[in-house]
Formats: C-alpha cells, structure tokens, sequence
C-alpha cells in the first residue's frame, strides 16, 4: 500500500478532500493536519471523498470522529462520499451511521449542507 495523499478542493464554503490509499494509525496524521488546517481557518463544512480509499482503521474512524463535534458546534458537519464497499462494511459494523452521514457522491453530501 502507498500510504495516504489528501488533496483539498474548495467549492465555495465547502472543503472537499479527496483521499487516496489508506488511513491508519501511521496515515491519519495527514488527514488529522488537513482537518485541523480547515478548523483553524473556520471552516467547518468538509466533506470526505473515500473513492479512492481502500482501509481505514479503527485509528482513522477515531480521528473523524474526534472532530465532528467541533464542526457541528460551528454550524458545520463531516460528511462522508464515495465509500467502497470494504470501506462502507466496516463503517456500518462500527455503527458510525447514528454519528456521521455518507452520500453515494460528494454532490449529494454537498446538497445535504444546504
């Protein structure tokens, strides 16, 4: 596996980053210094394109989870798009649909913004 590349991509109040790899307790740094990036920037809507993910750990799970509740204390939210099936099965087995939401698409996670 090569590790994990986040690219940020911006559409208006919205961050979308797309994730390549995988997230685990030695990548989620990246994603962690991206989310903390958009934080401390004030934004607060992000949606996570996971197309191109094939794991993320319990480690990486931790980490989204850690920072939804500042977002929603904003006005924003953590949004996931795009999740392959490996991906999607171990989310719904760690019962994160009744804390964070995932769309088919990132158009569908961004109209859920609205």
């Amino acid at each position: 596996m090569e590790g994990l590349t986040v690219t940020v991509e911006k559409k208006g109040k919205i961050v979308i980053f797309r994730c390549t790899g995988f997230i685990d307790s030695e990548t989620s740094n990246e994603i962690e210094k991206a989310l903390t990036d958009s934080i401390n920037a004030k934004i607060y809507k992000i949606i996570i394109d996971l197309s191109k993910i094939d794991y993320v750990s319990s480690a990486g799970w931790g980490i989204f989870v850690g920072y939804v509740q500042d977002m929603r204390k904003n006005k924003g939210d953590l949004k996931f798009a795009c999740m392959k099936k490996e991906v999607l099965e171990i989310f719904e087995l760690l019962d994160f649909t009744n804390i964070l939401e995932y769309y088919g698409d990132v158009e569908s996670a961004a109209k859920a913004f609205k």
